[in-house]
């Protein structure tokens, strides 16, 4: 079968037929032969399924929630929705973030407060709140005045009144930077506008208003505020979807039609993973998955899936019309010989798929089952549409292996490359094998030591104007994420009752000197400056000021019912490490709060609380589920080879691209985040195809006669081509995410086309020598002479 020339050439002679006995998948990949029967009849039941996947496609939504990761049934999750559902004005608000050194000149201001005017006009705006809503102390028996006349002073009244505006207690440092040249503008939306599609138009109609009425000013305006950053995560998705396909699919193309030379080989290849995207994506639309960061990024991995294993099939399938089959007998044995192998890599991939279902996020299990859901429909996809693009397509079959029995050039010299590597690495097999151990030990010591890592900007595009307004209100106003106290009345309290106003001011101070955060808001806020500014501390005019206040900013603190009150503080967007401190130190200061205040419920919460609690929990423990899934699969495989050498011989080169990934996270110091765990968890099942499809050739190599080393060189020279081929295409399938705006897609797609290329090396260096060695341990082990069966079952 396999022979070396003169010119270092390595030629097939001929071709592996199926074998008899049981099959390691179980006779599962005979699905395969049922469409080559009735070719023609199979095409027209695809096109049905293609037409109803085009409309299931279309019946899918975009989940753009930013607390998407963090949705579970958990305690903390359940109090952090509630408190948005009587709180809810974060949820809804566009931050307005105007900054220039000249803000506060006597133009500038008359423009600023214009764009103001204008912006409360928007369709789809409830409130507003900004510089220009502060009032001056109130006098008895009348309602407060504007800070802001109608007419503004001018010359030295004018500094004088600049002087006032920054010193204001209500502006200063929430509204208004402390030296006077950031000012923060936030609307308020209808929470109807903010889940449709007519946010688009609303941030829109915003913009063009900040561009025209601040033209000339010299003044940058920028947006940021949830609603913002889910139309930016909307249209990243969007934009996104669109180029993975692209990309994805003219990578597969080009590479095909390189190797393979002939459309029809190509189609054969190239089309059934194409196929089985559209009829995966389809699939999902019916059955009311909503396309997320995660989801986002299943285009390419279905692409991983089904086309490792379509080259696979149609390259055995080529060789045996090389060989002389005619071409119904060709695609029928390499589905027999190969589609036993399709079947388990895409059953480890689907146990990768399993392994999420561990995670406590709702978000992460959901990619979990689509996954899984998309892995089985690209398996049928491929076992069934490869020999039958085979059988329709392929013409001249004799023709064809005639032409290319002697001008194969490109094969052939991936085959002459395998070769090469695999006499090497048999020759030595036990210095190889410690060699891998301790270099895969190492690596794994490392990997242990990553830290899990979360910022809220790794899931917002970075290269729009979100992420930048935000860190500017970092910078000068504490941050943009809330940070929220809840207080809930026991029973026979009121809002207003002395025990309740003294909880609110006894919280509302251990917010304010706790370190870290920042522009802190409540009903005490309004309290202390009626107390300061109008001498008065009575109840009665703190009733009539929050009256007059608008219903949308009174929601902000007080519930609709009045039985519960918010303290709304601000940090910046730190790593959750770095937040998890903050949030604990001030939970615990307000246990004296709660032991001067008994029956009153205070509570933590907010979506960077939510963050800092959970994310490093969640991430740890979706890593744990990754070292259970090496045993899993493991086990898996050695089952269904029905060989504990086979079990063994997986563990080292699938384990390798794991660590070696991990390794460079950690000299980028970028931690363990969940875009990098659930890439590795992943990129673990599929890069086992390699090793798979290599194990499967090597079972059908082993006969009596033939010794382990010609046999493993045997079963490289023969996968290997195609799996460099696929491992290249896959990586370029993958790694197109870098054009993504969202930092986290771009990770997964990096290190999940890392993984693949470290899983092609662990394949080549690592398999080769482990497998020899195990094989000859196993037969000094059996104490029996003659030629083990290496992975058969003892």
């Amino acid at each position: 079968m396999l022979e070396k020339n003169s010119e270092s050439q390595v030629h097939v002679e001929k071709v592996e037929e199926p074998r008899s006995g049981p099959s390691i998948a179980f006779g599962i990949e005979r699905l395969g032969l049922i469409p080559m029967r009735a070719p023609i009849l199979s095409c027209i039941v695809l096109v049905l399924l293609l037409i109803g996947a085009v409309f299931g496609v279309h019946r899918i939504k975009i989940d753009d929630s930013l607390s998407q990761l963090f949705r579970s049934e958990s305690k903390d999750y359940k109090q952090y929705e509630a408190v948005t559902k009587r709180f809810p004005a974060t949820e809804f608000d566009v931050l307005v973030v105007v900054e220039g050194k000249t803000l506060l000149e006597r133009d500038n201001l008359g423009k600023l407060r214009d764009m103001v005017t204008d912006l409360q006009l928007v369709e789809g705006v409830r409130g507003l709140v900004s510089l220009f809503s502060a009032r001056q102390a109130p006098e008895p028996g009348k309602l407060p005045a504007a800070l802001f006349p109608n007419e503004l002073p001018e010359g030295v009244a004018y500094d004088k009144f600049v002087e006032t505006v920054k010193s204001n207690e209500i502006i200063r440092g929430k509204l208004l930077s402390e030296d006077g040249t950031l000012a923060l503008v936030v609307l308020s939306l209808e929470p109807e506008v903010v889940g449709s599609n007519k946010l688009s138009k609303v941030v829109g109609d915003i913009r063009k208003i900040m561009a025209d009425d601040l033209s000339g000013s010299g003044l940058n305006a920028q947006l940021s505020g949830v609603p913002v950053m889910q139309l930016e995560i909307r249209n990243a998705v969007e934009r996104d979807g669109l180029t993975y396909n692209i990309l994805g699919i003219l990578a597969g193309c080009v590479i095909a039609i390189i190797f393979f030379r002939k459309i029809s080989f190509m189609v054969a290849a190239a089309f059934p993973p194409m196929i089985a995207i559209l009829l995966a994506l389809g699939g999902l639309g019916w059955a009311n998955f909503n396309l997320n960061m995660f989801l986002n990024v299943m285009t390419p991995l279905i692409m991983v899936i089904s086309f490792s294993d379509s080259m696979q099939l149609t390259f055995a399938a080529r060789d045996r019309l090389i060989a002389g089959q005619d071409k119904f007998t060709a695609f029928k044995n390499a589905v027999l010989v190969v589609g036993p192998a399709c079947v388990l890599t895409h059953g480890t991939a689907g146990i990768s798929f399993i392994a999420l279902q561990f995670s406590d996020s709702d978000l992460i299990r959901k990619f979990g089952e689509a996954g899984l859901a998309a892995t089985i429909i690209a398996l049928v996809a491929v076992l069934s549409l490869v020999p039958v693009f085979g059988i329709l397509l392929v013409r001249n079959e004799k023709v064809f292996a005639v032409k290319f029995q002697s001008a194969d050039a490109g094969v052939q010299a991936l085959r002459n490359f395998c070769y090469w590597i695999a006499v090497r690495m048999v020759g030595r097999p036990g210095l190889f094998s410690l060699l891998a151990l301790i270099v895969v030990g190492g690596l794994g010591i490392i990997y242990a030591n990553l830290e899990p890592r979360y910022r809220l900007a790794d899931q917002v595009p970075d290269k729009r104007q979100a992420v930048e307004a935000s860190s500017r209100l970092d910078a000068k106003l504490t941050g943009a994420n809330p940070v929220d106290v809840l207080i809930e009345f026991p029973k026979g309290q009121s809002l207003y009752s002395p025990e309740t106003l003294k909880t609110i001011a006894d919280v509302h101070a251990m917010v304010e000197d706790s370190a870290g955060v920042g522009n802190v808001w409540s009903l005490e806020t309004l309290r202390r400056w009626l107390a300061e500014k109008a001498g008065s501390n009575d109840v009665a005019t703190l009733k009539e000021y929050v009256s007059v206040i608008p219903e949308h900013l009174v929601r902000r603190f007080i519930s609709k019912d009045q039985d519960a009150v918010v303290v709304s503080g601000r940090v910046p967007d730190l790593d959750s490490s770095q937040l998890l401190p903050v949030v604990n130190k001030l939970d615990h200061s307000l246990d004296k709060v709660r032991a001067e205040h008994p029956g009153y419920e205070i509570a933590v919460t907010g979506l960077s609380v939510i963050a800092a609690r959970n994310s490093a929990n969640m991430i740890e423990k979706l890593n744990r589920g990754l070292t259970v899934e090496f045993a899993l699969v493991a086990i898996f495989i050695g089952l269904a080879f029905r060989s504990v050498v086979v079990m063994f011989s997986c563990i080292l080169p699938g384990i390798f691209p794991v660590v070696l990934s991990g390794t460079v996270l950690w000299l980028l110091g970028e931690g363990l985040q969940f875009a990098s765990v659930v890439a590795l968890t992943v990129s673990f099942g599929l890069g086992l195809s390699a090793t798979i499809h290599f194990l499967n050739r090597l079972r059908l190599e082993t006969k009596p006669g033939v010794t382990p080393e010609l046999a493993v060189e045997r079963a490289t020279v023969l996968v290997g081509p195609a799996l460099i081929l696929t491992t290249v295409v896959l990586a370029c399938g993958l790694v197109v995410t870098v054009f993504s705006d969202l930092p986290s897609l771009r990770l997964f797609g990096w290190l999940s086309a890392f993984s693949m290329v470290a899983a092609l090396v662990a394949d080549l260096f690592i398999l080769r020598p482990t497998s020899m060695f195990l094989i000859n341990l196993s037969q000094r082990l059996r104490g029996k002479g003659g030629q083990p069966a290496p992975i058969e079952k003892t």
